[in-house]
């Protein structure tokens, strides 16, 4: 199995954020959708704009993600690429630590 670089990581977590938060925005549409299914006139136009907007707000979410992780992963291959010997050290120092600390658990 391939090791992710730090840039992957970081990306990887930019999505899974986008996602949760894309999810929670299609629940609450979901449940004003379900809410509303009955109601006919103001209420109805009322509740279709809520609905709307909420689905605006996803679209925009979901366009923010590349937006926002492009310069974290561009700047973290830089880093890489230049820095290719602190890189190690810095993931050997995290392995030692993540080893102290487990290790401390029994």
């Amino acid at each position: 199995m391939a090791r992710k670089t730090p840039a992957q990581v970081a990306e990887d977590q930019i999505k899974d954020q986008a996602f949760s938060e894309l999810q929670a925005l299609i629940e609450e549409s979901e449940k004003l959708l379900k809410e509303g299914a009955s109601l006919v006139g103001d209420e109805g136009e009322t509740l279709r704009a809520q609905v709307s907007i909420k689905l605006r707000q996803a679209r925009d979410a979901m366009a923010g993600v590349s937006s926002r992780a492009q310069p974290m992963v561009e700047a973290t291959e830089n880093y890489i690429g230049g820095h290719p010997w602190q890189t190690v050290a810095i993931a050997a120092a995290a392995g030692v630590l993540a080893g102290l600390l487990l290790g401390r658990r029994d």
